[in-house]
């Protein structure tokens, strides 16, 4: 007898197809999602496929230019700097927890992860470093032991991770990522958090810098670590007025 797959996961899986789509680039911004064709290429009803393109706009991926036309989103400086914003506010506090409890087998999974993804830059496999990189993200975040911290990352996690997508200095990331495990290994709490605000930043920059064209090097204000010990990296400036009123192709 044939099995029919419930309409739920049918939902999720074109959802998770067209996200990972998005975010590899294989749908880029002002791409047109049309239902019809969707529905023939997943081999499905257009039900599943309308409500996934919903929760891609609910995700922030796509929007509606009219009641009948999705496409994906633009993003702007606006969107670049929010997400970055919330990464810094986050990311380093987990940073930091991470340090005070990781065991182990924590940091022997992130070791690992750090070898892949050096075999991955060596390839120039873009896909595989971004899949990569976001598991050692995730991992940290694991590691800090705060359930509400996750729950709070997890409806933007897609977005950051098509921010991700568009830093190609794969080299210069992987460096960032070592000095990263170094400062959490350590047990550094405070190290751990200002290598943390070096890297969210850095990676701030790249992704202004791929989308946008700019030839400075603006970075996020957001985190104080007063007190703390900064990695000394006299080429980063620490404030930048962020001019948010430009996007990619124009205002979304």
């Amino acid at each position: 007898m044939t099995t029919v797959e419930p309409l739920g996961a049918v939902r999720e899986r074109v959802l998770s197809s067209l996200r990972q789509e998005i975010i590899a680039g294989r749908l880029l911004p002002g791409d047109r999602l049309v239902e019809r064709e969707l529905a023939e290429r997943f081999g499905v009803s257009r039900v599943p496929v309308r409500e996934a393109i919903r929760a891609l706009v609910t995700e922030g991926f796509v929007l509606f230019e009219t009641p009948r036309r999705a496409v994906v989103r633009r993003l702007t400086r606006t969107d670049v700097a929010e997400l970055f914003e919330l990464r810094e506010a986050l990311e380093v506090y987990a940073t930091g927890l991470a340090a005070r409890r990781a065991t182990r087998t924590d940091l022997a999974e992130l070791d690992e992860l750090l070898d892949r993804a050096a075999e991955a830059t060596a390839a120039d496999d873009a896909e595989a470093i971004t899949d990569i990189n976001t598991r050692f993200h995730d991992r940290i975040l694991a590691m800090a032991g705060n359930s509400l911290l996750i729950s709070v990352m997890e409806p933007v996690d897609g977005r950051l991770r098509w921010l991700t997508r568009q830093n190609e200095e794969w080299p210069q990331l992987l460096a960032e990522h070592r000095e990263l495990y170094a400062a959490i290994a350590s047990g550094d709490r405070e190290r751990a958090r200002a290598h943390a605000l070096a890297h969210v930043r850095a990676n701030y920059r790249s992704t202004v810098r791929h989308l946008f064209g700019d030839t400075d090097s603006p970075v996020l204000t957001g985190t104080d670590l007063e007190g703390s010990d900064r990695p000394d990296r006299p080429d980063r400036p620490d404030s930048f007025d962020l001019d948010r009123s430009d996007s990619l192709e124009g205002e979304v």
